[in-house]
């Protein structure tokens, strides 16, 4: 199957088809041998920067009986637990928080499951299964996060511009891409004024919701260096994002998104860590508190206020590989709706 190149990707020198083929053709292909090469060092690079920062890594769960409700549009996946229905993990995120009870500052790197809408297909960054690098630090604020995030894509980059040249140049990345991103110069702005900025140039972003995909793409192809996007309206993300109490209405959260139209990279906030609160969020958001048992009890007990983020690892690679699609990123794709091994 191809499709037609679309003229608003971002441009690279390797030409590829529309989806994956065969596994044996996928894996021994040079375009996938150079990206993955180059995805082992980002994340060297990020356990490196993270282990240095003093976080420790632990290794979170695949299934469990509640996850992440913050995932746009895609569908959970149940598993029959001995008779109990869980649920793959589509993110990790109320674990860490409960891993914050062991240690102040943690990360983990795992698979995340999303049955993604089938149109999503066609947008050359969604995957059904992805992997994610997640962080959280207890006691920290959303500019706490940013910085971590900042430092940990900035070093990664690095590591990676310095220790795969020839991998860079099998794909047509020019390194210069990266000179901004390398010396930690991240542009910054508000929803409202992405917002205001999309309906200038013509697209009819809603106020109240997260960036769409296409508004996303408009923003990133206009951008020369990565920038965070903060501040989004309540309603548009989890229970879990902290409501900002000098500005309400709106969330103490970000996305950072990359240059060159390959969109959105990172997600994170500052976390809500009162129990009444959280109770109150849950019902404005349509969730049943009583799914979240034993997340709640851990609230109860006193779970420390926190901030965090979770990198999309395949994206991050697509980006700095320069890639058409994610799908490239990946030694065994699963693209939304395509039956794979």
């Amino acid at each position: 199957m191809t499709v037609a190149p679309d003229p608003t990707a971002p441009a690279v020198l390797n030409p590829v088809s529309a989806l994956p083929g065969s596994p044996g053709e996928h894996l021994s292909s040079p375009v996938t041998q150079a990206a993955l090469r180059i995805q082992h060092g980002l994340l060297a690079g990020a356990r490196e920067f993270l282990a240095d920062a003093g976080f420790t890594e632990v290794l979170p769960p695949v299934i469990g009986p509640v996850t992440d409700p913050g995932a746009r549009g895609a569908k959970q996946v149940d598993v029959d637990y001995y008779g109990h229905r869980y649920k793959l993990m589509t993110s990790a995120i109320l674990y860490k928080q409960a891993a914050l009870r062991a240690f102040d500052r943690i990360y983990s790197i795992a698979p995340n499951v999303r049955l993604e809408p089938l149109e999503t297909a066609n947008t050359d960054r969604h995957l059904a299964e992805f992997h994610q690098i997640d962080v959280e630090l207890a006691h920290g604020t959303r500019d706490d996060a940013v910085e971590v995030a900042t430092g940990l894509i900035t070093h990664a980059v690095r590591r990676v511009v310095e220790l795969y040249p020839e991998e860079l140049a099998r794909l047509g990345r020019d390194p210069r891409a990266f000179d901004e991103l390398r010396e930690g110069v991240f542009d910054r702005r508000t929803h409202a004024d992405a917002v205001a900025r999309l309906r200038a140039l013509g697209h009819d972003q809603n106020p109240g919701a997260e960036i769409d995909w296409e508004g996303e793409a408009i923003l990133s192809r206009e951008a020369t260096r990565p920038f965070f996007v903060t501040d989004y309206p309540k309603g548009s993300r989890g229970f879990y994002d902290r409501e900002n109490p000098d500005q309400p209405g709106t969330l103490c959260n970000f996305d950072l998104l990359a240059p060159e139209g390959f969109g959105e990279l990172i997600s994170g906030s500052q976390r809500e860590a009162d129990y009444a609160r959280v109770i109150a969020r849950m019902r404005e958001t349509g969730e049943n508190p009583a799914k979240y048992g034993w997340y709640l009890d851990l609230l109860r007990e006193g779970l420390p206020g926190s901030a965090g983020f979770g990198i999309g690892v395949q994206r991050l690679t697509r980006y700095v590989a320069g890639l058409r699609s994610v799908w490239q990123a990946t030694a065994f794709p699963k693209v939304p709706g395509v039956v794979a091994p």
